[in-house]
């Protein structure tokens, strides 16, 4: 197995990981309060949150950022909380033409996520002559791993929506409470307290 790809299916299984499932709750509350035909705003969603995660992964991954692992590990599950909120308060996404703040969000929130996964990620690149090519393949796949828990997500909601007639509003407020919830968990569990 080459390189690209060992750091590419490195990147998927991170995302898809059930253990660390932050990433997942974190994907599944940015898109609770959308609807398929929202695909492109999705996509640009979930690409935010990759560049932020890229970017804060590749500063920590060169030792040119550092920060407390504990408290990495209490924001990651508050980013989570936060978006969950927001849809609570706002369980329709903005109809403007501007930047959404769910953009911001996403790359704001990406940026703290990208941490929690750094010193692994550190570890394992030491070995690497040049870390460019490894830190490219993990970030396309963290990318290729979003997208198959969006596309799982979206068809089940497409399908509780409009084969079964769940309420849209409904289903944005029950998965981020629930979201929420977890997410409050999550918070409480860290080492952080």
């Amino acid at each position: 197995m080459g390189q690209f790809q060992l750091y590419f299916q490195l990147g998927i299984q991170h995302i898809l990981d059930l253990d660390g499932f932050d990433h997942i709750l974190f994907v599944v509350a940015l898109c609770a309060i959308y609807v398929l035909r929202d695909w492109k705003k999705i996509i640009i969603l979930v690409t935010a949150f990759t560049v932020g995660h890229s970017l804060t992964l590749a500063l920590a991954t060169l030792n040119l950022v550092r920060v407390n692992t504990d408290l990495v590990e209490f924001l990651i599950p508050v980013t989570i909380a936060i978006t969950a909120l927001s849809n609570i308060f706002k369980p329709k996404p903005s109809t403007s033409r501007g930047i959404h703040i769910n953009y911001l969000f996403a790359l704001f929130f990406g940026l703290i996520h990208g941490l929690g996964f750094s010193n692994y990620l550190r570890s394992l690149l030491g070995k690497e002559a040049s870390i460019f090519e490894p830190l490219l393949a993990f970030n396309i796949g963290l990318e290729v791993g979003q997208l198959v828990i969006v596309a799982i997500f979206m068809v089940a909601g497409g399908i509780l929506n409009g084969i079964l007639g769940v309420n849209r509003r409904d289903w944005a407020l029950i998965i981020s409470a629930i979201v929420l919830g977890m997410s409050l968990m999550m918070m409480l569990e860290t080492k952080y307290w």
